[in-house]
């Protein structure tokens, strides 16, 4: 019998080519080929299927497992799904393994756990899990990077739950690689997915990240996944955000808010606590919008500063918001509203260093803009949302009365929002000034100020 040649499959894009080469001649991608050796052959399975409203498939739709954090309850629709994977990336440090062993600790009250680690030893997280104060007896943990013995010590032990930290140390012997290759992430990820779908064990991967903020391997691991989470936080704050980018059973951009205390991560129920931490006297260029990110209303402070350009072409800084459609809001100012910056730096900031893709800061960027570009200072009290049309006119957006109210909630008392976003009957002891125009917009907001 002839011997099978072996193969070159591409990390990045899963390609196969029957020769080694320097470039993916599919994905275009250098030194991404690694050799694999072709499977022998195997009796395929019969396959089986059932009608989906039938009793054995209903069966399978068991109720959610909480987490024991409302926060990552929320991220990830309603609780974990059983049978679904998860993948939880984040810089290292931010406490990835920290909340892993927390959401262990409350499942293993009524449910098998186990908990396999390929960077710390057994010893190593029970010091761990005495500094969080976690009483965890139920927990069952192993220190183990070897993929097949894992997944037969959970079978075994009948895991509702098993934690995988981190992906990039396990491995699995028919990947013929070391451990961290991108043939080992891929066929570990694959394993694991295979081992969730056919015994209903819920399973949650942690994964590195790289220096662009990204899970390190290919991007077929965030395909193969349920949930895709990651870990954010601003350097040297305490406060940490889950959000989704990815979930097959909730909804995607969904935010959970932490705090890193000595005693693990704490949830933060109000969220304006993080992003409302105002000076308590009014500066010029600081207003509150109300964001949408997930399924709620976030209200976030959005400062701006404009100051005239000293040398070379005029700079436009934007964090937390796309930089490009600060130059076209730039423009719709100066066009349609005589708000020229062309001799100015300008620079908006997000507070809190949350990202929003949204279009509901356009209104409030320009009006603080305009109110650091005059030095006045505008209401403690007011609230903006809108997108601004490149023809000058104020949009609305989604979820207007929904904003209302929640900044209502946090004792904001003037709104300037879209005519569109104008609700029948304000919120109680909530002045809505409706606007259409971007000229009407500003002189309804610095006419205020001071």
């Amino acid at each position: 019998m002839a011997r099978a040649s072996p193969t070159y499959v591409c990390g990045s894009c899963g390609g196969e080519t029957l020769k080694w080469q320097g470039q993916c001649p599919l994905c275009g991608e250098w030194n991404s080929l690694e050799q694999r050796s072709a499977a022998s052959a195997r009796p395929t399975p019969a396959a089986k299927a059932v009608a989906l409203s039938s009793g054995v498939a209903t069966a399978a739709a068991e109720a959610r497992i909480a987490t024991g954090a409302q926060e990552l309850d929320r991220v990830l629709g309603g609780g974990i799904v059983p049978g679904s994977v998860i993948l939880l990336g984040g810089d290292p440090g931010i406490g990835k393994s920290t909340l892993l062993l927390q959401v262990a600790a409350f499942v293993a009250a009524s449910r098998m756990v186990l908990y396999a680690s390929g960077e710390e030893s057994v010893s190593q997280m029970s010091l761990r899990a005495q500094r969080l104060s976690l009483a965890a007896p139920a927990v069952s943990v192993v220190a183990e990077t070897d993929l097949a013995a894992i997944l037969a010590l959970a079978g075994e032990r009948g895991a509702s739950l098993l934690l995988i930290d981190s992906i990039q140390t396990v491995q699995s012997a028919t990947a013929g690689a070391p451990a961290g290759a991108l043939s080992q992430l891929r066929e570990c990820t694959a394993e694991l997915v295979r081992f969730a779908k056919t015994s209903g064990t819920a399973v949650i991967i942690v994964g590195h990240v790289t220096k662009e903020g990204t899970i390190a391997g290919p991007r077929l691991l965030e395909h193969l996944v349920d949930t895709v989470l990651y870990f954010e936080h601003e350097a040297g704050s305490r406060y940490r955000i889950v959000r989704a980018t990815k979930n097959r059973f909730g909804a995607v951009n969904e935010l959970g808010f932490f705090a890193m205390t000595g005693s693990g991560l704490r949830e933060v129920k109000n969220p304006a606590a993080i992003f409302l931490a105002r000076s308590s006297e009014p500066a010029p260029g600081s207003i509150v919008t109300v964001a949408r990110e997930g399924g709620r209303p976030l209200l976030i402070e959005l400062q701006a500063l404009v100051d005239r350009m000293r040398f070379g072409a005029p700079r436009r800084i934007a964090q937390g918001l796309d930089a490009n459609r600060l130059a076209m809001l730039l423009a719709a100012a100066s066009r349609h509203a005589g708000v020229s910056l062309q001799e100015h730096d300008v620079f908006v900031n997000v507070v809190g260093g949350i990202e929003i893709g949204e279009t509901s800061t356009d209104l409030p960027a320009l009006i603080a803009l305009a109110s650091s570009l005059r030095g006045q200072p505008l209401p403690a009290q007011l609230v903006s949302f809108g997108e601004i049309g490149l023809t000058g006119e104020v949009r609305p957006v989604a979820y207007g009365d929904e904003r209302l109210r929640e900044a209502q909630a946090q004792g904001f008392r003037l709104a300037i929002v879209p005519q569109g976003n104008a609700p029948r009957s304000a919120p109680s002891g909530m002045r809505v000034i409706a606007v259409t125009r971007i000229a009407a917009a500003l002189e309804a907001a610095l006419a205020r100020g001071g």
